[in-house]
């Protein structure tokens, strides 16, 4: 392949060499050059490539590709850009041969819901026979590969990687999350999205090296669907107009509300046995009854967004109805049967927001008692510490404190930093430092019709403490405990 042939859907100036000639990868890290490699320079947050110029032409690169005016040495093609992150992934699409035509495309943003709603299309869509690829926050899937993520959405030399890799695979489709700061950085160019969804918005990721304010956040969600050839909208969004603002797709809506292509009705909380779930009736663009075994309103979002994508694919009502019924998410409101006394769940939840709004969802059920159990990370703002611990304790009955990945401080000092948050609301609290202890004390204190939550870890199957990761995945420490105590269940 030439060097011209990566540059075909881009605006660049040639400052010295020859396009014409051939090359042999391309890479964005230095460290994975070789002769004959393109190089791209990437502005990063942290380092600027630019700076490895010297470094790459030293190991044999064909070609660098800049944004900004560098010194050209001899022999060595130089493209300058505009923006080198929305070239590379330009050029990544390119190189590997643009496979997300190949694909059907779907692409979710949104706050909340987005990795729920990922798994559930991907189910729905496998049981009816469509090979789907996944890409999210917790790994990316292709057949039975399962890699574990870095990142929400990967680098856009990843995500065409991974888009080739499916099309080898035999997919015939792929649904993945949309991360804002993707769309900002330009991750998810160079493609257009089939499906392009919008689960919900509230204000997350406004800070340094993040988004400077609401609205900005709100502009990098809404440029998915300027690239992409149908919109699926949550209709009851307050923030729907901000989202659609500039879209240039067909237009679909889902929710409540009664001018949604697809809406719930008959909305019904499900608890029996120590599972919790929702029934509902669609209506409008479809017909028909669903139970969902995930809790709260927001699996009603989550799974009439998976219908709604679904119904683009002609999938029937059956095959829909079917994988709601069963399908789950590792870390997300996953309920660990262990017995019909109480629920247990682990979930994600590691901030006050989302902590908020698992906790208040699972009020609705009505349980014996909630009980939350969580602990924080370390080297992190400590303000989110006192947020979560009044949350947890204005809205659980028991509130259990433990650690989480202290990292680089003492558990205790986390700890304690927790309680001064616990303390300012009035419920009742008790502290176990030992997370492995910690679970064991809710399952040997746990009452009939109890909802224990085990937050904060989610998917994550390991603790950081000094610099290390130790293996530590909570299905296996509730494995390890019921064997230990039998009778505990």
């Amino acid at each position: 392949m030439k060097i011209k042939q990566l540059l075909e859907n881009l605006e660049y100036e040639i400052l010295a060499g020859n396009v014409e000639e051939e090359f042999t990868t391309l890479a964005y890290d230095s460290r994975k050059v070789e002769k004959g490699s393109v190089f791209v320079c990437i502005s990063g947050t942290v380092r600027d490539a630019h700076e490895f110029i010297p470094d790459v032409i030293e190991k044999g690169a064909a070609a660098v590709v800049v944004e900004k005016d560098v010194p050209v040495t001899d022999g060595v093609t130089y493209i300058k850009v505009k923006n080198s992150r929305r070239a590379l992934a330009c050029m990544s699409a390119a190189y590997f041969g643009h496979p997300a035509e190949k694909l059907k495309v779907i692409g979710i943003t949104g706050t909340k819901g987005k990795t729920t709603t990922t798994y559930m299309v991907k189910s729905i869509l496998e049981s009816s026979g469509i090979k789907t690829g996944l890409i999210g926050t917790i790994e990316s899937v292709i057949g039975e590969e399962k890699i574990p993520s870095a990142a929400t959405t990967p680098e856009s030399y990843q995500v065409q990687a991974l888009f080739y890799r499916m099309v080898e695979a035999g997919m015939d489709a792929v649904v993945m999350e949309v991360s804002s700061q993707a769309l900002m950085m330009h991750r998810v160019d160079g493609f257009t999205f089939d499906i392009g969804v919008f689960t919900n918005l509230e204000p997350d990721h406004i800070g340094t090296n993040e988004h400077k304010d609401f609205a900005d956040y709100m502009h990098c969600k809404s440029l998915l669907f300027r690239q992409c050839r149908l919109g699926i909208f949550n209709g009851d969004s307050e923030h729907l107009s901000g989202i659609m603002e500039g879209h240039t797709c067909q237009v679909r809506t889902f929710g409540y509300g009664e001018s949604n292509d697809f809406r719930a009705t008959g909305v019904t909380l499900l608890k029996e046995h120590g599972a919790l779930g929702v029934h509902y009736h669609v209506k409008g663009l479809m017909d028909f009854e669903v139970n969902v075994n995930v809790p709260g309103s927001f699996s009603v979002y989550n799974s009439l967004t998976a219908i709604a994508i679904c119904h683009e694919f002609g999938v029937d009502e059956e095959k829909i109805r079917q994988a709601l019924r069963h399908v789950t998410v590792k870390g997300r409101i996953e309920i660990v049967p262990v017995t019909r006394r109480y629920t247990l769940m682990i979930d994600y939840a590691h901030n006050a927001m989302s902590l908020e709004s698992l906790l208040t969802t699972l009020k609705e059920y009505e349980p014996g008692r909630l009980v939350c159990m969580f602990g924080c990370g370390g080297n992190r703002a400590k303000s989110r510490r006192y947020e979560m611990g009044e949350v947890s304790s204005r809205l659980a009955d028991l509130t259990v404190v433990t650690s989480d990945n202290p990292r680089n401080e003492e558990p205790m000092d986390i700890i304690e930093d927790i309680l001064t948050g616990v303390r300012k609301a009035d419920g009742k609290y008790v502290t176990v430092p030992d997370r492995k202890e910690a679970i064991a004390y809710c399952m040997k204190h746990a009452k009939d019709g109890d909802i224990i939550v085990l937050a904060g870890k989610g998917h994550e199957d390991y603790q950081e403490i000094k610099g290390v990761k130790h293996h530590m995945d909570e299905r296996e420490l509730i494995a390890d405990i019921i064997k230990e105590n039998p009778g505990i269940c």
